[in-house]
């Protein structure tokens, strides 16, 4: 019997999970939207970031091919398959950025929000306290857990949802902070709340418009954040320069506009897709699975990343958008899962 590649692995681990059933197309060059347009070098670099973490021996094999300097379009083109995957939900585009805030290693008079390590009591999955019953109860308070302060409980839930961020001391110098964990809760769209209870149409429901109006209504802006009982917890993260993105799933540096999150049910991560994101502001290009998300589920569901600070998270906040989301996999591995073998 042929060994379980990595395409195969996602399509068991989807009848796992009850991620749901899937249906797969094989699709032709021609078929992808933009495709000869696009700089294909610039998402052969990004692909090279996290192949060799990829240890699936077809994959390492290619991994080896892309590191000899290959023409990049005829390298995707030789050695893979465009697949399109889905599951019968519509496709999703949203985007996603690295804060950058200002904040102190120690709490002033105006940094007053901590950033928190994981407690040692939370472990695994298992749930534990809620979001509001953490910030209610004081439950981390004094227990020597804070990474940093920042000024503002808006932005920390940003930043959690986010995952990461950077923070400017006024101390000087900067820290990075990661996703160190998380208190097993799943996560619970705010804006989608405010939308069902008429706050918002869905179009107006941006990042920036729910932070404008969770600051304008002091507790009863913190209880609707609430809704959202997923709290993650931070680490700090040393060993990435400054003029680098910050770590995704795989452990590597995002790029800004070559990376996405995608759902590791469906999608391998590290694997090159092929994004053709609708809206405001059309994208054709070929990107890197590089990253996951709490809020990312599903075959055609995919968080772009733009960057970091103000005018990224600017550009990530208007996202959400239809389109289609294209896997290029193995020739191999394309095959075996669109013929179930």
């Amino acid at each position: 019997m042929r060994r379980l590649g990595a395409a195969l692995a996602v399509a068991a681990a989807v009848t796992a999970s009850g991620a749901g059933a899937s249906d797969t197309t094989l699709m032709s060059w021609d078929q992808l939207d933009g495709w000869e347009a696009d700089d294909h070098g610039a998402a052969l670099s990004v692909f090279l970031n996290t192949c060799g973490d990829m240890d699936d021996p077809e994959w390492s094999a290619l991994c080896g091919l892309a590191r000899s300097g290959p023409e990049p379009r005829a390298f995707f083109e030789m050695f893979f398959r465009p697949v399109l995957i889905e599951d019968g939900d519509p496709a999703l585009f949203t985007g996603y950025f690295e804060p950058e805030l200002e904040g102190s290693r120690s709490r002033t008079p105006r940094f007053t929000v901590p950033l928190y390590r994981r407690p040692p009591e939370v472990a695994g999955s298992s749930p534990w306290l809620t979001r509001g019953q953490i910030e209610q109860s004081g439950v981390l308070r004094g227990r020597g857990l804070e990474i940093a302060w920042i000024e503002d409980p808006v932005d920390k839930f940003f930043l959690q949802v986010q995952g990461s961020g950077r923070i400017r001391l006024v101390e000087g110098g900067h820290i990075r902070v990661g996703y160190g964990g998380k208190n097993g809760h799943p996560y619970r769209s705010v804006g989608q709340e405010m939308i069902r209870r008429g706050l918002f149409e869905p179009h107006q429901a941006s990042a920036r418009a729910i932070r404008t109006w969770v600051q304008a209504q002091g507790t009863v802006g913190t209880q609707m954040l609430h809704h959202n009982p997923s709290y993650v917890f931070f680490r700090e993260v040393t060993r990435v320069p400054a003029d680098q993105g910050p770590l995704g799933a795989m452990n590597r540096s995002v790029t800004a506009g070559r990376s996405v999150a995608v759902d590791p049910d469906y999608v391998p991560l590290g694997a090159p897709v092929w994004v053709e994101k609708d809206g405001r502001d059309p994208i054709r290009r070929l990107m890197v699975a590089q990253d996951t998300g709490s809020a990312i589920k599903g075959a055609q569901r995919a968080d772009v990343f733009y960057g970091t600070g103000d005018a990224a998270g600017a550009a990530a906040g208007r996202v959400r958008d239809p389109g289609r989301l294209v896997v290029l996999l193995p020739l191999d591995e394309a095959r075996a899962l669109a013929s179930g073998d």
